[in-house]
């Protein structure tokens, strides 16, 4: 049976072209189409559909402002943003994310691009993996233990209570910004470690969401620049367009690198990169923690940086993600320390770096 999906943007054009997006898909098909938030809104009031495409700027109702009565009304809805590369609209999409949405994809500048298979594979991508793990978690909810890991283990160093310096890489992805509101904000200001943070996002969004993120949270959060030394209690964004790695100084100090080398399966920032940076970085472990995301990225970093480093890794559990993908990539490898719910990351961060 095919997926409904509500389409609501107020250009007739872009509406077109994702009806035949997404009728063009085997798996769902546009049962409904709204011009703003408001038919919207009186639509999910009545009428329970498997995803929402969600445009940003519309007359009478914009999209924050329908999330936001969705919200107060506890409507729910699966809700994915369309959104273009503007500052403005970048802060409205944040904010969004904070209000239910559970991603966003950027809307093409022309209608070249509009029709072109780059915005047609994001936006068929994000909605299958969304639905992908709703579906996974509802042929999961009973209470059984998460089975057991049966592959071949890799042999890692790990050395019970290490001591000594210790940085935090967090890698996410699809559903990220949202579950970052989740996870950043609870960190205390005297975190014992830098905390270094890849979210794939175009340019411009890192940097507004480091900034709201900022504005919400006890911790220092930034986008990072080229040359800034990681120091304790400070989350450091990597920019969208750029890759971050992490190179050790003469001095002992820990410095931002940012490259500007291809995008590695289509990804830039790439967690990959650099959780690779870090092996031969200074600490004495690194915490390595994956939230919510498409895809395997970090996987393979993390695996070849614990051939070098102690690490600690902590993975999002399946029914508290929006995608169900980095998480479960990493989760499969045996090296897991602690698989835990959204809200228990936070904690668990704390408790394996400690407080200044």
């Amino acid at each position: 049976m095919k997926k409904n999906i509500l389409v609501v943007d107020d250009s007739a054009l872009m509406r077109r072209v994702i009806c035949d997006i997404i009728n063009a898909e085997g798996t769902f098909q546009v049962t409904d189409v709204c011009r703003d938030g408001l038919e919207a809104y009186e639509k999910l009031k009545t009428t329970k559909y498997d995803g929402v495409v969600l445009d940003v700027n519309m007359p009478r109702m914009n999209g924050l402002e329908l999330l936001e009565r969705l919200q107060k009304e506890r409507i729910k809805a699966t809700v994915i943003m369309v959104s273009t590369l503007t500052t403005k609209d970048a802060k409205v999409t944040i904010l969004a994310m904070e209000r239910g949405a559970v991603d966003f994809v950027t809307k093409p500048s022309n209608i070249g691009q509009v029709k072109g298979e780059e915005f047609k594979e994001r936006l068929i991508g994000v909605l299958s993996a969304v639905l992908k793990t709703e579906k996974y978690n509802r042929q999961n909810r009973t209470t059984q233990p998460q089975k057991p890991f049966t592959g071949e283990r890799i042999t890692v160093r790990r050395e019970a209570g290490v001591s000594g310096s210790k940085l935090v890489a967090l890698a996410c992805s699809t559903g990220g910004p949202k579950a970052l509101q989740s996870v950043i904000p609870y960190l205390p200001a005297a975190l014992d470690a830098p905390m270094i943070l890849v979210q794939h996002m175009p340019a411009g969004f890192t940097k507004t969401m480091a900034e709201r993120l900022n504005e919400t949270s006890k911790i220092q959060v930034k986008e990072a620049e080229d040359g800034d030394v990681l120091k304790k209690g400070v989350v450091y964004v990597a920019p969208g367009g750029w890759h971050m790695e992490i190179k050790k100084g003469s001095d002992g100090s820990h410095r931002i690198h940012l490259s500007d080398m291809p995008a590695i399966g289509g990804l830039r920032p790439c967690a990959n990169i650099t959780y690779d940076s870090l092996r031969d970085s200074g600490y004495s472990q690194i915490v390595c923690v994956v939230l919510t995301g498409m895809g395997a990225d970090g996987t393979n970093g993390i695996l070849s940086l614990a051939k070098s480093k102690p690490v600690y890794v902590i993975s999002q559990d399946a029914a508290t993600c929006v995608v169900y993908g980095m998480p479960k990539a990493i989760a499969q490898t045996g090296l897991v320390d602690e698989v835990v719910p959204l809200e228990e990351v936070p904690k668990s961060i704390i408790k394996s770096v400690g407080v200044k």
